[in-house]
């Protein structure tokens, strides 16, 4: 008797487990209210004038969420508060959730607007002098970015066999002009263009603060791992609504909003 209440019992707590199972799928099937972050600038209007109007003639509610840093918005999106956000390259999502031990992942490439050196005080790089001053991102994925930047422009030169994904001040072997870095979080660079003689800013922020792509003096030639990213939470990256915002982004009209209002931008081989 005593073994046939045990088996009852656990055959319950299977049925029981087997429902709230569905009861999710159900759920996830079903979810048609989305949050998702962006920050400031060309992020967020990327969602709002091209990926929101696709997701709400599919039926979705779409609230979206302005940030002004880039450590808020994957925090949001691992604590439950965001469903999505749009606002980094995979070198740094990837770095984000490795030190902070985040079960994020990559859903679908998007545009992002190139890194740039902006001036107010030089006309362009060829007028560089020594000691002068440069203020760039203080994360360590687009620090290197930034270096890498500098090094393209022949202002100075990195170690040889190191990984430029990973390159920090102290794998510059050579600064001919002694320029002087100076670190900043990256949505305070465009702030620093009266301070310093030249500053490296991350797109969205630059245009955010009312710079123009036209107006820098150099801009990065983006590869692929420097492309924008939607990242998810893992457990959702199979979910309808999630597939359903993968496809807004590949979509022609998506890359019809790109061509037009986002001219310029580095984009993923299915927007070209």
């Amino acid at each position: 008797m005593l073994l046939r209440r045990t088996f009852v019992a656990l055959s319950v707590t299977a049925l029981s487990l087997g429902t709230l199972t569905l009861d999710a799928q159900a759920q996830a099937a079903a979810k048609k209210d989305l949050v998702i972050g962006g920050t400031a600038g060309s992020n967020i209007d990327q969602l709002k004038l091209g990926i929101v109007p696709i997701l709400e003639k599919k039926g979705y509610k779409v609230k979206l969420v302005e940030f002004n840093d880039y450590v808020q918005p994957n925090l949001a999106l691992a604590q439950g508060s965001l469903d999505a956000n749009f606002f980094q390259h995979t070198v740094y999502l990837k770095k984000f959730s490795a030190d902070q031990k985040l079960d994020l992942v990559e859903l679908v490439q998007g545009p992002i607007a190139p890194l740039g050196v902006y001036s107010t005080n030089r006309k362009s790089l060829a007028d560089v002098k020594e000691g002068d001053r440069v203020t760039l991102p203080n994360d360590p994925s687009n620090l290197a970015r930034a270096l890498v930047l500098l090094e393209q422009n022949k202002l100075l030169t990195l170690k040889g066999g190191i990984d430029p994904i990973r390159a920090s001040e102290k794998d510059i072997a050579e600064n001919p002009h002694k320029l002087k870095f100076i670190p900043l979080e990256a949505a305070q660079l465009p702030r620093s263009l009266g301070d310093t003689e030249y500053a490296i800013v991350n797109g969205n922020f630059a245009i955010s603060s009312g710079l123009k792509l036209t107006e820098a003096v150099a801009l990065e030639k983006t590869p692929d791992h420097y492309l924008n990213v939607v990242a998810v939470k893992r457990a959702d990256k199979d979910a309808p609504w999630a597939k359903d915002l993968s496809d807004a982004y590949r979509s022609n009209e998506y890359k019809a909003v790109v061509d037009t209002r986002f001219q310029g931008y580095a984009k993923p081989s299915f927007l070209q």
